[in-house]
Parts: structure tokens; C-alpha cells; sequence
């Protein structure tokens, strides 16, 4: 393992969204107004990038909404493969409050036939040229199929590519039946989705070797505040973080899949890129932007994760 090595990820995120932030007045009357690249799959690329890796985005940036996206997502560094139909999507949260409050959404173009598979072919030979493909999920209904997951990870796992996906519902069923490298779920997922009956350590350890005997090597199960759980064919892990107060919750998870992501791309063991991966989840909380942190201190902090192994 080298840790300067620069991986290179390849990400696919079918719903990129345009987000505008308003955050508390910086002096009165005048709240500070931000404006970001989001989604779940630009949120994983901008941690994956800011832990030093390549980045190349595979996703719909179609529509003057979309395509201000591709422009802030370039600026920050990271490289796109637009696809030639869907997205535009966009987001206007107030966070005044400490709380994110949807004042207007507009869901993203749905993904027709011709769409689709434009998205899967751009991911596929993107992925390919990569060391580690991400794969991520939508919020609203774009059409998105579950077999286009279940595929994708078929295709890459078989030309050797190392796929992380970061999914729920039918589409990590879906993945959950072939060969991904890493599922990572969280474990209110686990149990909406009918994987586990209920959120106990033994239920989830027990749903997750279950669905390793059909597909994925390994199953992260996410557990919010309480240490998540890590499930190989050969044994189980708890990984704990430091406690920290949380400023924002959201995009722990996100930060969480891009670190395990660029761990595995630099060569690290599973254990251990989950640990870089819970590093930067947890800082990601005590940060205002989503997919965002420093290099350098998520790699310190990790050194103060503790993984154990579940008897």
C-alpha cells in the first residue's frame, strides 16, 4: 500500500442536482447564500477528491440547471462524462434554522430507454480505465431500473474492477446478487428493505453474511451514531470513531462511501479504508458543506479509529 498513491475512481451518479444553500446571516439582514454541485454522486466524488484521488464523474448534467452543475463540479477539480439526455435537477435548502428546509425542488429529468443506456455504456468503459467504480443512487424516481446496478457491477467485477456501491431499496438488492467488491447500507435500509428484522448487531451480522453467500465480498452496515458494522466471509468488525458534535448530520454516509472507496483504490485492507471511510464521515458532520474535509485531517483522525473484531 502506498498512502501518496493517487487512485483513480470513476463515480457514477445519475442524479447530480444544482443545490443553493442559505445559511445563518453573516451580519443581520444578510444571510450568506452558497451554491454547490450535489447528489448523492457529486457529494462522494468532492470527499473522494478532497482525499486525493482522481475523480471522474459518469451522470446527466442536461438543461441551463444542469449544466451550472457541470461548471461548479469542474471547478472543484473534478473530471465529467456527460451523458446526452436527463438532469437538470435542482434544490434550494434554508438552513437558518440548523436545520435544512426545502424551500423549492426541481427533480431532475426522468432517464428514458436511450438515456440509460447512454449512462451505462459511459459508465462502463469510464470504470474500466479506473481502479475503483462508485455507484450511487437517486432520491426521486428517474427510472433508473435495478438490473442497470445489478449489471454494472456484474460487468466491472468481471473485468476486475473493484466496485463500491452505496445503495437501498431494490437497487441494493440488486448488487447484493453479484460479485461487487463492497455494499454499504445503512441499518434502517437493512431493515426497510426487508434484509434484517431488526437493527440488533447479531440481526445485521446475520443478514449481511447472507447476502455476502450471494454476491458482494463485504457488507458496511452504517449505523448512525453507534459504531458501524463491517461483514467479510471471514470474520466481523465494529469501527468507532471518536465522539464529535454534529453540525450538520447530513452526508456522513456520503463521506463515509468515498473514504472507503479511496482506501481500496490506494491498496489498503478492508478494515482499514473503512476506517478512512468513518474518519471522514465523522468529520464531514462537523462541517456545514456536504462532501467536504481536508485531507490531511481525515487521514490524522483515522489513527484514532478503533476496529475491533466481533466474536
Amino acid at each position: 500500500m502506498n498512502a501518496d498513491r493517487t487512485p483513480a475512481l470513476c463515480v457514477v451518479a445519475p442524479e447530480p442536482l444544482l443545490t443553493v444553500e442559505i445559511e445563518a446571516d453573516r451580519v443581520e439582514g444578510a444571510p450568506e447564500v452558497h451554491v454547490h454541485p450535489g447528489g448523492q454522486g457529486l457529494w462522494v466524488a468532492k470527499m473522494a477528491e478532497s482525499l486525493g484521488a482522481r475523480v471522474v464523474v459518469c451522470g446527466p448534467f442536461g438543461g441551463e440547471t444542469g449544466a451550472l452543475t457541470a461548471h461548479l463540479a469542474r471547478t472543484e477539480d473534478l473530471e465529467l462524462r456527460p451523458t446526452t439526455h436527463g438532469g437538470g435537477g435542482a434544490m434550494v435548502q434554508d438552513r437558518r434554522s440548523g436545520e435544512a428546509t426545502e424551500i423549492a425542488t426541481m427533480p431532475p429529468e426522468p432517464l428514458d430507454r436511450h438515456a440509460l443506456d447512454d449512462l451505462y455504456t459511459t459508465a462502463l468503459v469510464t470504470a474500466l480505465d479506473a481502479e475503483v467504480c462508485v455507484l450511487t443512487g437517486t432520491q426521486f424516481d428517474l427510472g433508473v431500473p435495478p438490473d442497470f446496478y445489478g449489471r454494472l457491477a456484474r460487468d466491472l467485477a468481471a473485468s476486475g474492477c473493484l466496485v463500491v456501491a452505496d445503495l437501498s431499496g431494490e437497487a441494493a438488492a440488486a448488487v447484493a446478487r453479484e460479485s461487487a467488491t463492497a455494499l454499504k447500507i445503512s441499518h434502517e435500509e437493512m431493515v426497510d428493505s426487508g434484509f434484517a428484522q431488526e437493527a440488533s448487531v447479531p440481526e445485521l451480522r446475520r443478514a449481511a453474511e447472507k447476502m455476502i453467500e450471494a454476491g458482494p465480498g463485504a457488507v458496511v452496515v452504517s449505523r448512525a451514531d453507534e459504531p458501524t458494522l463491517l461483514v467479510t466471509a471471514d470474520r466481523s468488525y465494529t469501527v468507532t470513531t471518536p465522539p464529535i458534535t454534529t453540525v450538520f448530520h447530513r452526508g456522513a454516509g456520503d463521506s463515509m462511501t468515498a473514504g472507503i472507496a479511496v482506501g481500496l483504490g490506494r491498496g489498503l485492507e478492508l478494515p482499514d479504508a473503512v476506517s478512512l471511510g468513518a474518519a471522514a464521515g465523522a468529520l464531514n458532520v462537523a462541517r456545514h458543506g456536504l462532501g467536504t474535509g481536508r485531507r490531511d485531517q481525515i487521514e490524522s483522525f483515522a489513527r484514532r479509529v478503533c476496529v475491533e473484531t466481533v466474536d
